[in-house]
Protein backbone atom coordinates (compact mmCIF):
# COMPACT_ATOMS: atom_id res chain seq x y z
CA UNK A 1 0.00 0.00 0.00
CA UNK A 2 1.22 3.46 -0.80
CA UNK A 3 0.37 6.40 1.42
CA UNK A 4 2.50 9.17 -0.07
CA UNK A 5 2.94 12.54 1.57
CA UNK A 6 5.18 15.45 0.68
CA UNK A 7 7.54 16.16 3.60
CA UNK A 8 9.46 19.38 4.04
CA UNK A 9 13.14 19.22 4.88
CA UNK A 10 14.45 21.58 7.55
CA UNK A 11 17.62 23.56 6.97
CA UNK A 12 19.66 21.21 9.16
CA UNK A 13 18.70 18.26 6.92
CA UNK A 14 16.31 16.48 9.31
CA UNK A 15 12.87 15.73 7.84
CA UNK A 16 9.99 17.54 9.49
CA UNK A 17 7.70 14.51 9.23
CA UNK A 18 5.25 15.31 12.02
CA UNK A 19 4.64 18.82 10.80
CA UNK A 20 4.22 17.55 7.25
CA UNK A 21 1.70 14.94 8.31
CA UNK A 22 -0.40 17.64 9.92
CA UNK A 23 -0.35 19.77 6.82
CA UNK A 24 -0.35 16.98 4.22
CA UNK A 25 -3.01 18.68 2.17
CA UNK A 26 -0.98 21.91 1.82
CA UNK A 27 2.07 22.41 -0.37
CA UNK A 28 5.37 22.63 1.47
CA UNK A 29 7.83 25.42 0.82
CA UNK A 30 11.51 24.96 0.22
CA UNK A 31 13.10 21.54 -0.12
CA UNK A 32 10.88 18.50 0.23
CA UNK A 33 10.83 14.74 -0.28
CA UNK A 34 8.03 12.27 -0.90
CA UNK A 35 7.59 9.73 1.90
CA UNK A 36 5.48 6.58 1.91
CA UNK A 37 3.95 6.53 5.40
CA UNK A 38 2.75 2.93 4.94
CA UNK A 39 6.31 1.64 4.47
CA UNK A 40 8.10 0.32 7.53
CA UNK A 41 11.63 1.54 8.29
CA UNK A 42 12.91 -2.00 7.76
CA UNK A 43 11.37 -2.31 4.30
CA UNK A 44 12.68 1.16 3.48
CA UNK A 45 16.22 -0.01 4.29
CA UNK A 46 15.75 -3.21 2.27
CA UNK A 47 14.37 -1.38 -0.77
CA UNK A 48 17.55 0.70 -0.89
CA UNK A 49 19.88 -2.31 -0.40
CA UNK A 50 21.07 -0.99 2.97
CA UNK A 51 20.34 -4.37 4.59
CA UNK A 52 20.46 -7.82 3.01
CA UNK A 53 17.60 -10.28 2.52
CA UNK A 54 18.65 -12.40 5.52
CA UNK A 55 18.51 -9.42 7.87
CA UNK A 56 15.19 -8.32 6.43
CA UNK A 57 13.71 -11.80 6.92
CA UNK A 58 14.94 -11.88 10.52
CA UNK A 59 13.41 -8.48 11.22
CA UNK A 60 10.10 -9.48 9.69
CA UNK A 61 10.02 -12.66 11.81
CA UNK A 62 10.66 -10.61 14.94
CA UNK A 63 7.89 -8.17 14.06
CA UNK A 64 5.51 -11.06 13.34
CA UNK A 65 6.28 -12.62 16.72
CA UNK A 66 5.85 -9.22 18.38
CA UNK A 67 2.45 -8.75 16.78
CA UNK A 68 1.30 -12.34 17.39
CA UNK A 69 2.25 -12.06 21.03
CA UNK A 70 0.14 -8.88 21.22
CA UNK A 71 2.95 -7.05 22.98
CA UNK A 72 1.99 -3.65 21.61
CA UNK A 73 0.07 -1.51 24.07
CA UNK A 74 -3.69 -1.43 23.55
CA UNK A 75 -4.98 2.08 23.07
CA UNK A 76 -8.67 1.35 22.65
CA UNK A 77 -11.26 -1.00 24.03
CA UNK A 78 -11.12 -4.56 22.70
CA UNK A 79 -14.20 -5.55 20.73
CA UNK A 80 -13.09 -9.10 19.93
CA UNK A 81 -15.97 -11.56 20.29
CA UNK A 82 -15.63 -14.14 23.03
CA UNK A 83 -14.90 -17.54 21.52
CA UNK A 84 -16.94 -20.39 22.90
CA UNK A 85 -15.20 -23.20 21.04
CA UNK A 86 -11.80 -23.61 19.38
CA UNK A 87 -11.82 -24.23 15.62
CA UNK A 88 -8.65 -26.30 15.55
CA UNK A 89 -6.39 -23.35 14.69
CA UNK A 90 -4.92 -23.39 18.15
CA UNK A 91 -5.94 -21.57 21.25
CA UNK A 92 -5.19 -17.85 20.84
CA UNK A 93 -3.51 -17.67 24.20
CA UNK A 94 -1.26 -20.62 23.32
CA UNK A 95 -0.27 -18.94 20.05
CA UNK A 96 0.42 -15.72 21.91
CA UNK A 97 2.51 -17.49 24.52
CA UNK A 98 4.55 -19.29 21.86
CA UNK A 99 5.16 -16.03 20.00
CA UNK A 100 6.13 -14.32 23.26
CA UNK A 101 8.64 -17.07 24.05
CA UNK A 102 10.17 -16.79 20.54
CA UNK A 103 10.30 -13.00 20.83
CA UNK A 104 11.91 -13.03 24.28
CA UNK A 105 14.42 -15.70 23.23
CA UNK A 106 15.39 -13.74 20.11
CA UNK A 107 15.79 -10.45 22.01
CA UNK A 108 17.92 -12.21 24.65
CA UNK A 109 20.15 -13.71 21.95
CA UNK A 110 20.65 -10.28 20.35
CA UNK A 111 21.81 -8.81 23.65
CA UNK A 112 21.09 -5.69 25.70
CA UNK A 113 23.36 -3.35 23.74
CA UNK A 114 21.69 -4.07 20.41
CA UNK A 115 18.12 -4.98 21.28
CA UNK A 116 17.02 -1.41 22.04
CA UNK A 117 17.57 -0.12 18.49
CA UNK A 118 16.21 -3.39 17.10
CA UNK A 119 12.96 -3.04 19.01
CA UNK A 120 12.56 0.64 18.14
CA UNK A 121 13.07 0.21 14.39
CA UNK A 122 11.58 -3.25 13.76
CA UNK A 123 8.74 -3.51 16.29
CA UNK A 124 7.81 0.09 17.00
CA UNK A 125 8.46 1.14 13.36
CA UNK A 126 10.41 4.17 14.53
CA UNK A 127 12.53 5.77 11.79
CA UNK A 128 16.24 5.22 12.23
CA UNK A 129 17.11 8.91 12.76
CA UNK A 130 14.45 9.18 15.48
CA UNK A 131 15.79 6.05 17.18
CA UNK A 132 19.31 7.49 17.11
CA UNK A 133 18.10 10.71 18.74
CA UNK A 134 16.06 8.85 21.37
CA UNK A 135 19.05 6.68 22.28
CA UNK A 136 21.45 9.63 22.31
CA UNK A 137 23.61 8.24 19.52
CA UNK A 138 25.54 10.22 16.91
CA UNK A 139 23.85 10.76 13.57
CA UNK A 140 24.17 7.85 11.12
CA UNK A 141 25.52 5.43 13.70
CA UNK A 142 22.22 3.60 14.05
CA UNK A 143 22.38 1.74 10.76
CA UNK A 144 25.66 0.07 11.69
CA UNK A 145 24.32 -1.00 15.08
CA UNK A 146 21.01 -2.10 13.54
CA UNK A 147 22.90 -4.19 10.97
CA UNK A 148 24.81 -5.95 13.75
CA UNK A 149 21.58 -6.51 15.68
CA UNK A 150 19.80 -7.93 12.64
CA UNK A 151 22.74 -10.25 11.95
CA UNK A 152 22.56 -11.64 15.50
CA UNK A 153 18.80 -11.89 15.18
CA UNK A 154 19.15 -13.93 11.98
CA UNK A 155 21.51 -16.26 13.83
CA UNK A 156 18.97 -16.54 16.67
CA UNK A 157 16.24 -17.53 14.19
CA UNK A 158 18.61 -19.97 12.49
CA UNK A 159 18.56 -18.31 9.07
CA UNK A 160 21.33 -19.48 6.76
CA UNK A 161 23.84 -17.08 5.27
Amino acid sequence: MRDLVEVGVETNGAPAILAAMRRASRKTRGRSVTVNRAESPLSWLRARDLIDARSFEAGERLRADYERAALAPGVTMRWDPARAKSTGGGDPTTLQIDARVRFDRAIDRVGPGLSDVLWRVVCACEPLPAAERALGWPTRSGRLVLTLALDRLADAYGLSR
